[in-house]
């Protein structure tokens, strides 16, 4: 038996949209549907990792978002402290999954070779596809490469007794998700290989994809890793926080206890 983890996703900063931002080709029914940015905590009595660090301030003023709360603010909700962390997640290196780094000292950062090949190379020389990119965090990440604390992964990659890795791309070129053994069983952070939960469900996939026909196979995949659909977590979804019961009141609407059986719908 595989050793079982808690799982959290915290809000840290919205933004406010109408559907047709969120498809490739619009929504014909258009109407509000905002996006919520999250980072993830994994921890058991004996380890604890982070998926993803956020953006800051001056890249939520730079790109219009209304920053809640900080990452370390965030993540102190569930009791973590950023300056002890010693393991990071990268999913991807866009600019609001990779936008504190410096908050997290002692952390090794955990990324795909193809995404720093991606986030570095020909590609970038594209507006379209270097735009969800922030060229200060990336070298940042380049910096961290050179100190040797950053730890690559090629494809799929067992990290400890239950929490994998699992390249599916799609949204950029090295995406990765995150399979954590939980007390509900094999639940899947999607983080960008599905935004909202309708991308997924309606095979409708999210505008910003440096290969379509990845992300459409990434949601298969989404769904060979976790032991049911109700077990993918999308990476933006604000509905995630109604799914799922919040630790305690205080925390409604901020935090997800995503180990725990989803509400009835």
């Amino acid at each position: 038996m595989p050793t079982a983890y808690e799982v959290y996703a915290i809000k840290y900063a919205k933004h406010d949209r109408n559907a047709s931002a969120n498809f490739i080709g619009g929504d014909p029914h258009d109407g509000p549907m905002p996006i919520d940015y999250f980072v993830w905590v994994i921890r058991n009595d004996e380890e604890v990792w982070v998926v993803d660090c956020g953006f800051d301030r001056h890249s939520a003023k730079e790109r219009g978002r209304t920053l809640i709360r900080s990452v370390p603010e965030a993540i102190e909700l569930v009791g973590v402290s950023a300056t002890d962390v010693e393991q990071l997640i990268i999913t991807h290196m866009h600019y609001d999954h990779i936008g504190n780094l410096a908050a997290f000292p002692k952390a090794r950062f955990h990324l795909q070779d193809r995404e720093m090949a991606f986030a570095t190379g020909r590609y970038m020389g594209h507006h379209s596809l270097r735009e969800g990119y922030s060229l200060r965090d990336v070298k940042e990440v380049v910096e961290h490469v050179y100190a040797e604390r950053v730890e690559f992964h090629d494809g799929d990659t067992q990290l400890t007794s239950g929490i994998s890795l699992h390249k599916v791309g799609g949204h950029t070129d090295g995406l990765q998700v995150v399979r954590v053994f939980t007390s509900r069983g094999w639940i899947v952070l999607a983080s960008d290989a599905s935004h909202f939960y309708r991308n997924m469900n309606e095979n409708k996939p999210y505008p910003i994809t440096f290969h379509i026909g990845d992300m459409l196979e990434g949601y298969r995949r989404l769904d060979e890793l976790a032991d049911s659909h109700d077990h993918i977590i999308p990476g933006h979804d604000p509905s995630v926080l109604s799914r799922y019961a919040a630790p305690n009141p205080s925390l409604e609407g901020i935090v997800a206890t995503l180990h725990d059986v989803p509400k009835p719908c």
